[in-house]
């Protein structure tokens, strides 16, 4: 940290630095919060996406029972053709969202396989967008709270180091100068009565 001089420009100097902390504290914690309110957002979100998951389990074990004992080949009868995840800025971070997700589903004979493989394609499709929402919800949160952190040690900085560390060099600097001035005028006076 650059030395303290105890001059009037140097005290100006931290005024202006102190307003402009001041100045800059309220937007930085507003965006702070902001970001902890979207971090609780995509949290919940992911939480919706974990209970849809294991709902779609569940129904799979239920109303899909003969998927344990498989005699047919289900293996590459659903496949992910394309995906598109694009990207949202949310207070000046960028956090990555699907924008589409194109699914394929092979062909399959009705005649050759058992009436459930419907089903199957069915849930089979809902679980991958599932785990594909599920997984960017993961990496919304691990953005999010990276930039939580970030900001949070800023609005720190600022509240707890800068601005308090410049009121106290702004009231070194006045003491300094105040007593500077009494030595000034006691000078003078002394002079004065020395010449009287």
């Amino acid at each position: 940290m650059p030395r303290l001089t105890f001059s009037k420009a140097s005290l100006q100097k931290q005024s202006i630095n102190l307003k402009r902390y001041r100045q800059y504290l309220p937007s930085l914690d507003l965006k702070r919060q902001q970001l902890m309110a979207e971090r609780s957002k995509a949290m919940t979100k992911l939480a919706e996406f974990e209970q849809a998951i294991q709902a779609c389990l569940q129904f799979v074990s239920t109303d899909l029972p003969m998927l344990s004992s498989t005699i047919p080949d289900l293996t590459d009868l659903v496949k992910v053709d394309q995906v598109d995840i694009g990207s949202e800025n949310i207070v000046g971070i960028n956090l990555p969202v699907l924008n589409n997700l194109q699914m394929q589903v092979n062909n399959y004979s009705p005649f050759c396989r058992p009436h459930w493989v419907d089903q199957v394609v069915v849930q089979l499709k809902i679980m991958l967008e599932l785990k594909l929402q599920h997984r960017i919800y993961l990496q919304r949160v691990s953005i999010l709270n990276k930039a939580v952190k970030k900001i949070s040690q800023r609005v720190n900085l600022f509240d707890k180091v800068l601005i308090p560390q410049s009121l106290q060099n702004i009231r070194k600097i006045r003491i300094f100068l105040s007593d500077a001035e009494r030595a000034g005028v006691v000078r003078a006076k002394l002079t004065k009565q020395k010449k009287d």
